[in-house]
């Protein structure tokens, strides 16, 4: 594997001076969606019944989703990167939500030509006249950070230009001030504090966001792939032109052809989709395991299919193609460690092994201390058995039976929730996310097991071959073998002392008294919530700020009247 390119420093300080407009309209922005929730969640729930707000619920989902979408085309920025993160968790996100802004990244509003040449000209120091032979003026591609031009160097070799929108380096300051705010007004829930620290969380996003405004880092980026995809066949990567890039603006040989998701041309070129969504994915199973370094942003205007010669008339499956990868502003990278947990969690998957899962869990660091292992591994043992072999359209129109019968099941586990969300898996959860619903455009029976299976058996492979792998088994069976007389003593002595614990899931009996706890533990945070509101209000208001402390007063007396109304 290459070595890692060296951290540059963020284009710009933290320090740079904000859009106080701009700040304001994105911090009231997510407090509304906030305040809303929490009145229908916490206090109407409580006057009219769950069942009354459950029913409106799908329509709250898709009016925030809609408002977000409203304010993200028109502010730009950061919002179109939030949104696109957003779309992709699958996992954790209702449906209403990732519909609404499946597709945003496709209505960025272009910045005018008059004011990106500026860029160009001020970065490149000379007059595009004088740089290219043709400049194209109609904008390729509009992203949230920057635009795409078409045009052809001196040489005559066609190349696309990457260019930064103007003060796009005040706006993401700003944004990312906002919603450092909004991450920690989040985190004053223990539900939410338990599972994620949304801050840090922030703190990376921030970072990556960075990152993506120097276009030195890109182009260092892309030259990477190339180097790792040198002798892969199957693979394009766009070659920097390093003389026309700069900190603003990026240089790259065009290799535009068809798009991943216009399936009639790719039929049209007598290309298989089902071996391109296969190719694909076994392409991102090698950066990630392989490489430890991978494209990041793998959305439909990053990947195109380059059709080739037919030169083997013998093979009618399919014509031979290329996936094409551009854009290398976000990448993700993989530690030793973590690369060791997804390998054990690819190999558990691939031979359905849910010990190797579970331990794959507990190298990854997604499960909190407390977490009840036996019971997590007969959960994860029945989910495999059921989803193994299921397409992902399939798995997606699950039964609400066996949805609430597996949930009933297992609600110790959901009521508990172990689990903890490390940052490292940001960004790689947002690629697979976006991969596999691009695999299933591709090939609707698409299932992710079989090339699951498929690769866990070459890691197999590869590490019975490996003296290391033999040598560690035989130690691992000698440690069990001299520690079995220990834990044997141990075990009787423990009975002796009367100090032998059982563990035991919780009884369907433990309902009533769970939610009586919960209501409970309602009160203590909403009294929580009322007095640090309103000592919040009272100091915004000693200090000046009239505005934000009215507005921490007035949800102050919302929590206040959940108080007076709570069932007890």
């Amino acid at each position: 594997m290459q070595p890692e390119p060296s951290p540059r420093a963020p284009l710009v300080s933290q320090t740079t001076r904000l859009n106080r407009l701009r700040y304001w309209r994105v911090v009231l922005f997510f407090g509304g969606v906030i305040f809303n929730i929490l009145w229908w969640e916490l206090i109407l729930r409580r006057i009219i019944g769950r069942k009354a707000v459950a029913r409106g619920r799908s329509a709250r989902l898709q009016n925030y989703a809609h408002s977000f979408r409203r304010l993200a085309v028109r502010l730009g920025g950061v919002m179109i990167k939030l949104g696109q993160f957003i779309s992709a968790r699958i996992d954790v996100m209702p449906p209403e939500i990732i519909d609404a802004l499946a597709d945003l990244q496709d209505e960025v509003p272009p910045e005018d030509l008059s004011n990106m040449l500026p860029v160009i000209e001020s970065e490149l120091g000379s007059p595009a006249q004088d740089l290219f032979s043709a400049f194209d003026r109609n904008v390729r591609a509009a992203a949230s950070l920057g635009q795409v031009y078409g045009a052809q160097l001196k040489t005559g070799e066609a190349v696309v230009i990457k260019v930064l929108r103007p003060n796009i380096e005040q706006i993401v300051a700003t944004d990312l001030a906002a919603l450092q705010v909004v991450g920690r007004i989040a985190m004053l829930w223990p539900v939410i504090r338990r599972r994620a620290d949304v801050p840090r969380l922030m703190d990376e996003f921030a970072r990556t966001l960075w990152e993506e405004l120097d276009y030195r880092a890109e182009a260092d980026n892309a030259e990477r792939f190339r180097v790792l995809f040198a002798r892969d066949p199957h693979v394009t990567i766009p070659e920097v032109v390093r003389q026309f890039s700069a900190d603003r603006v990026l240089t790259l040989e065009d290799v535009t052809h068809i798009k991943i998701t216009d399936y009639t041309a790719i039929e049209a070129a007598g290309i298989d989709r089902k071996v391109a969504a296969r190719r694909l994915m076994d392409l991102y199973l090698k950066m990630i395991f392989d490489f430890g370094f991978f494209h990041a942003d793998p959305h439909p205007g990053n990947l195109f299919i380059q059709p080739l010669p037919v030169t083997d008339t013998r093979n009618p499956t399919s014509a031979p193609f290329k996936i094409v990868f551009v854009d290398f502003g976000m990448v993700g990278r993989i530690t030793d460690n973590v690369k060791d947990g997804l390998r054990e969690l690819l190999i558990g998957v691939g031979t359905r092994d849910s010990q190797r899962v579970l331990k794959a869990y507990q190298l990854l660091g997604v499960l909190l201390p407390s977490a009840n292992l036996s019971r997590i591994d007969q959960a994860q043992s029945e989910a495999m058995s059921y989803a193994w072999g299921k397409s992902t359209t399939e798995l997606a129109r699950m039964s609400r039976g066996d949805r609430h019968d597996f949930a009933m099941k297992y609600r110790d586990l959901l009521y508990d929730m172990p689990f903890q969300i490390p940052q490292d898996f940001i960004y790689l959860a947002r690629a697979m996310g976006m991969l596999s619903g691009m695999c299933s455009g591709l090939d609707p029976a698409f299932e992710v097991w079989e090339p699951a299976a498929r690769y866990a058996q070459k890691l197999i492979t590869a590490e019975t071959r490996n003296p290391r792998f033999w040598l560690n088994e035989a130690l691992s069976l000698g440690r069990t073998a001299l520690g079995l007389p220990r834990q044997a003593q141990a075990t009787f002595t423990q009975l002796q002392q009367g100090r032998v614990e059982f563990q035991a899931a919780p009884n369907p009996n433990l309902e009533n008294q769970l939610r009586r706890l919960e209501r409970a533990v309602g009160g203590v945070t909403l009294a929580l919530a009322f007095g640090s509101l309103l000592v919040t209000g009272t100091w915004l208001y000693t200090s000046g700020n009239t505005l934000p402390a009215m507005i921490g007063y007035g949800v102050a007396a919302v929590f206040g009247v959940g108080l007076l109304f709570r069932r007890r």
